[in-house]
């Protein structure tokens, strides 16, 4: 069988990403994965380490256009980028509120989302890069079914037969029964049948309070949480699953993955930096490939 090839992005080069990268090419050199190989894309060497820079961020850009363009050609299977600095980027001309954002729009993808699986959780995120003042007014029953949906399919992709998948309220309690805010009776729960009915093969309950709904599935009882802004489901997942989490793409014609941390300029070029992330991103990148391969 013709090896699958994952591409490697370093990321901000002022950043720990170039380490990370150098760390993972060693370890898998060593231990390498079996029907993938690992190809680095761009530029990987540091650059004014711990001090972003205007040519920094276009490099990192220019090597994400690459990873994207190869991607879409068939030339690569997955891939696996470092951090980056949104600010940086968007300073350089970067259009995009994040990465993800970006590899939709290269993929001309327009039903997508951020997903991340970690230590004992796995959350999808309906609502991401945006002020957590815009949340409310971007919520709907429409995308929480769209997200919800693909937060099963990739449950099922990992081998789970019968995802079994809370949703989270939005407000305190889920919104005590509406006392706390009216989101979870207008948009969250006419969503509940909808999701049902649109992914049988899974098992959809909620909405549940978010106090509460991370603790049951980290002790086994969810397979996923689906989450209605960022930060609700990633305080969570870095609580629990810091070192291992790994931030996924859903909806891409390609795999995508990334480490769920950013470019810790402070520590970069120190040695300091773990690697765990990085190599479980690529690590599921080769699971994900793999298993589409089959």
């Amino acid at each position: 069988m013709k090896e699958a090839v994952i591409g490697l992005v370093a990321g901000d080069p002022a950043g720990i990403g170039p380490e990370l990268l150098a760390a993972a090419r060693a370890f898998f050199h060593a231990q390498p994965l079996p029907g993938v190989r690992l190809e680095v894309i761009g530029d990987p060497s540091p650059l004014d380490t711990g001090h972003p820079s205007q040519a920094g961020s276009v490099r990192a850009i220019a090597s994400l256009e690459e990873a994207a363009s190869r991607a879409l050609s068939g030339e690569l299977a997955a891939v696996v980028t470092g951090p980056v600095s949104k600010k940086h980027l968007h300073q350089a001309g970067f259009d995009f509120p994040g990465q993800t954002e970006f590899f939709a729009a290269r993929a001309r993808v327009s039903s997508f989302a951020m997903l991340l699986t970690g230590g004992p959780l796995t959350v999808a995120l309906v609502t991401a890069h945006v002020p957590l003042k815009d949340v409310a007014n971007l919520l709907s029953t429409t995308e929480i079914v769209r997200v919800g949906g693909l937060l099963a399919g990739f449950l099922k992709q990992r081998g789970i037969i019968a995802p079994r998948i809370a949703v989270a309220g939005l407000n305190p309690h889920a919104g005590e029964q509406g006392d706390l805010g009216d989101e979870e009776q207008r948009l969250i729960e006419p969503a509940m049948p909808l999701l049902c009915s649109a992914n049988p093969d899974s098992t959809f309950a909620g909405p549940f309070s978010p106090d509460t709904v991370f603790w049951r599935a980290a002790n086994g009882e969810f397979d996923g949480v689906l989450c209605m802004y960022h930060d609700q489901g990633l305080i969570p997942l870095k609580l629990l699953g810091f070192h291992d989490g790994v931030n996924v793409t859903l909806g891409l014609p390609f795999v995508r993955t990334s480490p769920d941390h950013g470019t810790a300029y402070e520590i970069a070029g120190t040695g300091k930096a773990s690697a765990e992330s990085f190599l479980s991103a690529i690590r599921l990148a080769a699971e994900l490939v793999i298993g589409g391969k089959k």
